[in-house]
């Protein structure tokens, strides 16, 4: 079983070794996500901000994983580790970042010198013994990967985002997403004054209970957005649409079984706390680093149908009011710069509903899913997928802000998966490249096959944080890598398919046939 994070007990010493970095875009101004992405565009450039004379906010490194697109099944384990020993490293320095503050103010070269410098020579040897598990089963690595080592620091002061990430590639989603940057008027305004006021604040560092974010110009108030402003990716069809109209809704609960741990089983198999962030996990209860597929299928599940063993998974959101939880001196928690309390979810919706043009077919067994990038801060947008809201506002989204909601309104988290799949992998070495997103009018690409859609809705009873003399008081946050700073548009969710067979298969009917099921 795996290893659980509840309000009772905790374990306090597991490896402290990541396998996925988090990522954001800082700065004031919106910044919108593509959501029609397509799972072959890494989005893995380097960020080309300076950090010259200012002071350096966090650190920025090429997403070595996202390069790894074709790695053999024998050494995906063996990569994995190192990936994640990867992460553990610009977590140290991160944290070494923030420690000296003191030394850098009277060094100009010190960051250079005494931090990017050794971070490059240790990744360099990583990536090498990358290179070496792949060339030993008789894959080959790919060409110019040791070009990767070499990392940055992002200054406070707007830093800006990766050249060409993004781009035309989210068609009409992206033109709604700048229209609504270029639409919100005074909403938009008052974001970029909070961020620019914040002035000897951000000298204090990056803003919340741990110093590491969020800061005010990371909040919107929900009331200043358009509404209608953007779509999620989905290809649910609409009646007089010739696709599949239906949908199926699973209840798993809102994890009152308070099951949680930083693992992530598909990013780092094997690797404890590598994540570096707390998941909530609801449905099957088996899931930490070390499941295999048949714990997973042997795995209790706390799903009213219990034909549904899946894995649902997200990063925990805390409300940072100056309190410790249980994780308080445990890695994925205090130890990883995740403070605060963490919120029980209120609502969980899990709905799969059909594509816009064509049946759907059913999803194979253990297939996985994620979507979203816990790396989008420094890794661009090209996979980022986040969508905050209020209950009674949410036609009103946005990507790159937490929402603060008016009074008697709560914050809602939606997360719209890819559902297109290639036919023959549960994954993929780089975990995109096997699922994909519709299109722009709904259809799949590249021969992939529509499959159910899941859509994740959660809902949240937050108190709304305060903006006051440019700071924020109280915030909320999703757990974060810390040198993501606990930006929204991190946020992302995974999954892990274990209906039984029958269940995926009436799932599929009643889908295509357009009812709602349960």
């Amino acid at each position: 079983m795996g290893r659980n994070t509840r309000k009772r007990r905790m374990p306090l010493a597991t490896k402290a070794v990541a396998a996925s970095a988090a990522l954001a875009l800082g700065g004031g101004g919106l910044i919108w996500a593509n959501f029609y992405a397509s799972a072959h565009e890494t989005g893995s450039g380097q960020n080309q901000t300076k950090a010259t004379g200012a002071q350096v906010a966090t650190i920025n490194c090429p997403d070595v994983g996202q390069k790894l697109t074709d790695v053999p099944e024998g050494a995906r384990q063996g990569v994995a580790k190192e990936l994640a020993l990867l992460d553990r490293q610009i977590t140290d320095a991160y944290t070494r970042l923030a420690d000296t503050r003191q030394a850098q103010a009277g060094d100009a070269g010190y960051v250079n010198n005494a931090i990017l410098g050794p971070l490059k020579s240790k990744r360099v040897a990583t990536i090498d013994r990358i290179g070496i598990n792949i060339n030993r089963v008789g894959g080959k690595a790919p060409q110019g990967i040791d070009q990767l080592a070499e990392c940055q620091g992002v200054p406070a002061e707007q830093p800006e985002t990766n050249d060409g990430q993004g781009g035309d590639q989210n068609n009409d989603g992206q033109d709604q997403g700048q229209d609504q940057g270029q639409d919100q008027g005074d909403g938009q305004d008052q974001g970029q004054d909070q961020g620019q006021d914040q002035g000897d604040g951000q000298d204090q560092g990056n803003g919340g209970q741990a110093g590491n974010g969020p800061v005010a110009d990371d909040f919107v108030n929900i009331e200043d957005v358009q509404p209608n402003s953007r779509n999620l990716p989905n290809g649910l069809a609409a009646n007089g649409d010739t696709g599949s109209t239906g949908s199926f809704t699973t209840n798993c609960g809102t994890n009152e079984n308070e099951n949680r741990n930083s693992d992530n089983v598909i990013v780092a198999p094997g690797v404890s706390n590598g994540a570096q962030h707390q998941h909530d996990y609801v449905g099957n209860q088996a899931n930490d680093a070390f499941a295999s597929d048949e714990d997973l299928a042997n795995g209790e599940t706390t799903c009213q149908n219990q034909g549904d063993k899946s894995s649902y998974f997200w990063p925990v959101l805390r409300v940072q009011d100056g309190q410790n939880d249980i994780d308080a001196d445990a890695p994925g928690g205090g130890q990883d710069s995740n403070v605060g309390t963490i919120q029980q979810t209120a609502q969980a919706e899990l709905k799969f509903v059909g594509n816009k043009t064509s049946d759907v077919v059913a999803m194979p067994t253990a297939l996985r899913i994620i979507t979203g990038d816990a790396k989008a801060f420094t890794n661009g947008l090209a996979n980022a997928n986040t969508a905050w809201s209020c209950t009674g506002f949410e036609d009103r989204q946005v990507t790159d802000k937490y929402p603060i909601c008016p009074e008697g309104s709560s914050v809602v988290r939606t997360s719209a998966f890819q559902s297109c799949w290639d036919g023959q992998n549960i994954d993929s070495a780089n975990h995109r490249t096997h699922v994909a997103f519709v299109q722009a009018d709904g259809t799949c690409a590249n021969g992939f096959q529509a499959i159910p859609q899941l859509q994740v809705k959660l809902v949240y009873d937050v108190p709304a944080p305060q903006i006051e003399n440019g700071q924020v008081v109280n915030p909320f946050a999703v757990d974060s890598f810390p040198e993501q700073l606990h930006k929204p548009i991190t946020d992302h969710n995974d999954f892990i398919n274990f209906f039984d067979e029958n269940v995926m298969n009436q799932m599929v009917d009643c889908i295509n046939s357009g009812e709602d099921c349960q």
